[in-house]
């Protein structure tokens, strides 16, 4: 045989060299697809409260949305389907990670008005759960505001979009959605509806609640998100709408007026960023919530935590030292305020390591009294919603929002159909004070943490009091103790509450409880265990979202 020409030669080397490097290619895909299984998404995932709303926000990615954009269309859809939790009469806080990594907190909680009743905290509620009704609880909502400026920076859809799945569902109505039918047969949630305006809404003719079978419609909120859809935020905050909300406001015999609506400002700051060992956890700073969870997980982290820490008297070391935490950190609650309206600097102790570590040393194997964690007695409260978004580009999404209590202040805007929220009651137990234009102190806490192999996980939770709880357990659970973020998210919570008694819910193990009472803990006997977690989590390639069962939650992606 002939020599090969040199240029014959050279295409062989180069095929060679294509089909090396398509075998690198396969190898890696298969490595990073051998630890997928079926029930996992590969490009984008939405966790939401219900699977509608989950859809809604994954249409939207598919349809080229952003996470922002999906995280947007996924909580207007929740102020129709779960309305007790949140909605466009209310305010949020939401972290996002852009592309490139870098992570902002976007706040837009509602605030106290300029004019407010005097000695307002005289009138703070003492019932168990506070159900707070009264139209001197209202804050200034900042819901729009807040969607309007995370869309300006990371929306790729057009505004009006992200409000057509809802508006069709307002106008049009849907079979009412069986977590709702279930609360609403509760007989202090009965009763709280059937006894104020929101009976327009969620009454049928005999002025009962409605019930399985019935269709809950809100045709005037349809009416009002159509304008807002067509005109911004600025129909909200500068017209017609805001006006027509400040009148029912004052017919209700609040104070807001429609300057509070015009001077409402979205704070935007960097998110904390507070290292777990190999993770980086980034949080919202106060008056959120993120600093106590941090605390408690930096507190727990200097254990050595592993999945055989569940084993027997293991499980009950760790459980003691949780709850001893959590203890010493509802003795830190006043720390979280308002840093525009006091010391700026209040909480950075929370995260300190030379702090956590005095507090570590005095951890024991006893409990103790309130006196030695500093417990000031507080109110404990229910309510809120969550959304987790991860996008094909990197863009997360950790968003809380809420209208305070169950269905806020019981107050309805009958021209908007907008529900208002009792945001100020939040002051209640944690301050001492109220200010015009001041936040309120919050438990709310979306975060997001980053892996050193790269791994993200986006997560938050609501419940009220318990979301600190929900959340801290399902972190430890899922990157300590070994369960995969479903389990992690459903096993059974233990709270601390205001008062430093514990509480369990159902199914919590027994030999645990058994373990905990002989080391001095005062059980409790809370029964409203609202607490959800909402989770999106990528890693090697794989993406997992799990929405909480407690409340019937699915979550969506591709």
């Amino acid at each position: 045989m002939g020599k090969y020409k040199p240029w014959l030669m050279c295409c062989f080397i180069f095929l060679g060299l294509i089909c090396a490097v398509a075998l690198v290619c396969l190898c890696v895909a298969s490595l990073v697809d051998r630890g997928c299984s079926s029930d996992t998404f590969k490009r984008a995932a939405v966790a939401a409260d219900s699977q509608l709303c989950s859809d809604i926000g994954r249409n939207m990615l598919k349809q080229g949305g952003s996470a922002v954009d999906g995280a947007i269309a996924a909580l207007l859809c929740t102020s129709v389907v779960n309305p007790q939790s949140m909605g466009i009469g209310g305010g949020s806080i939401i972290t996002i990670r852009s592309k490139t990594g870098k992570v902002k907190v976007y706040n837009f909680r509602e605030t106290v008005p300029q004019l407010f009743k005097e000695n307002l905290l005289k009138d703070c509620p003492t019932t168990v759960p506070p159900l707070t009704t009264g139209s001197q609880w209202i804050g200034v909502p900042g819901e729009l505001r807040g969607y309007e400026e995370i869309h300006k920076h990371y929306g790729k859809l057009p505004w009006a979009k992200l409000f057509e799945p809802t508006i069709k569902l307002a106008r049009e109505g849907f079979p009412l959605p069986l977590y709702l039918e279930t609360l609403l047969n509760y007989e202090i949630v009965k009763r709280r509806v059937e006894d104020s305006s929101l009976c327009e809404v969620f009454c049928n003719k005999n002025k009962r609640v409605l019930g399985k079978g019935d269709v809950l419609k809100m045709p005037k909120l349809a009416e009002t998100m159509e304008t807002i859809a067509e005109e911004g935020a600025d129909a909200f905050y500068t017209g017609k709408i805001g006006l027509d909300l400040i009148q029912d406001i004052k017919a209700a015999g609040g104070t807001i007026k429609m300057e509070d609506l015009m001077s409402f400002r979205v704070r935007v700051e960097d998110a904390w960023t507070v290292p777990l060992g190999n993770i980086q956890m980034h949080i919202p700073p106060p008056p959120a919530g993120g600093a106590l969870l941090a605390f408690i997980l930096k507190l727990m982290k200097g254990l050595p935590l592993s999945p055989k820490s569940l084993n027997g008297d293991q499980k009950i070391q760790m459980y003691h030292h949780y709850i001893e935490a959590a203890k010493f950190a509802n003795g830190q609650r006043s720390s979280i305020r308002d840093p525009d309206f006091t010391n700026k600097k209040i909480a950075d102790h929370l995260i300190d390591p030379s702090f956590i570590n005095s507090i570590r040393e005095r951890i024991s194997n006893r409990t103790h009294d309130n006196a030695y964690y500093n417990i000031k007695p507080s109110s404990d409260n229910i309510g809120t919603t969550h959304v987790s978004v991860l996008d094909e580009d990197g863009l997360a999404v950790s968003a809380t929002s809420t209208i305070n209590q169950l269905f806020g202040g019981a107050i309805y805007s009958s021209r908007t159909g907008i529900i208002l929220n009792n945001e100020l009651t939040d002051f209640c137990g944690r301050a001492d004070t109220v200010r015009a234009g001041e936040q309120p102190p919050s438990s709310m806490t979306p975060v997001i943490l980053e892996t050193q192999s790269g791994g993200i996980l986006v997560i938050g939770g609501s419940g009220g009091s318990m979301i600190t709880s929900a959340v801290a357990l399902s972190i430890i659970n899922h990157l300590w103790l070994g369960m995969n973020l479903k389990d992690a998210i459903d096993a059974p919570i233990v709270f601390v509450d205001s008062k430093n008694n514990v509480n369990f819910e159902t199914g919590f193990d027994e030999t645990v409880k058994d373990g905990l009472k002989a080391l001095g803990h005062k059980f409790g006997g809370w029964k409203f265990f609202l607490n959800v977690v909402n989770a999106v989590e990528k890693e090697n390639g794989c993406i997992v979202a799990t929405s909480d069962k407690r409340k019937l939650g699915m979550s969506a992606g591709y």
